[in-house]
């Protein structure tokens, strides 16, 4: 039996779940979610414990047991706490602006990039250099991310660009003259 499928999911106060057939939906003080999940699984929900179980052990069910539940349990911590991405800008002159909920980005281009906000996306800019990504759908912070990082990867000769907190790029030596 799936080790993460067997995992009851707690529903903290304020977050209601209700179940619909295949659909799932959450709502909770950060916003609304909603997932169809596979007819294979079956969901209850006793009081405030969520419980996803399939119905036979066959490997497709194997393998959606534990992807239905992160999902589901992603859903739930998305509406209470919330996910968040940081982005770290470096570069001379690379710098990012707010123009109303939409981010301007100044990239060594000729002309500065803007990236709009999708709906349930919030950015923060604390310092010029450093973006955060908030919302509550995970699947959509980490996409959100990933599109501004593609606007200009770190190079890794002189290690400029847009890259995720923490993130290490490993430098290359450039040419040797003789």
């Amino acid at each position: 039996m799936s080790r993460v499928g067997r995992m009851p999911i707690e529903i903290p106060g304020g977050t209601t779940v209700t179940i619909e057939g295949n659909v799932v939906r959450v709502k909770g003080p950060r916003g609304e979610l909603e997932q169809t999940v596979s007819d294979r699984l079956d969901i209850a929900l006793e009081s405030n414990v969520l419980q996803v179980a399939r119905k036979s052990d066959e490997p497709l069910d194997r393998s959606l047991h534990g992807l239905t539940r992160t999902l589901i349990h992603n859903m739930v911590l998305g509406v209470t706490e919330g996910f968040e991405k940081v982005l770290e800008i470096q570069g001379v002159g690379y710098r990012a602006a707010l123009k109303g909920k939409d981010l301007e980005l100044q990239l060594g281009y000729s002309n500065p990039r803007s990236v709009a906000a999708p709906g349930g996306i919030e950015f923060e800019l604390p310092t010029p250099t450093r973006i955060i990504i908030r919302g509550c759908d995970k699947q959509m912070v980490g996409q959100v991310a990933a599109d501004i990082r593609r606007l200009r990867k770190p190079d890794p000769y002189k290690g400029k660009g847009i890259r995720y907190r923490g993130e290490y790029v490993r430098r290359k030596v450039g040419k040797a003259i003789k």
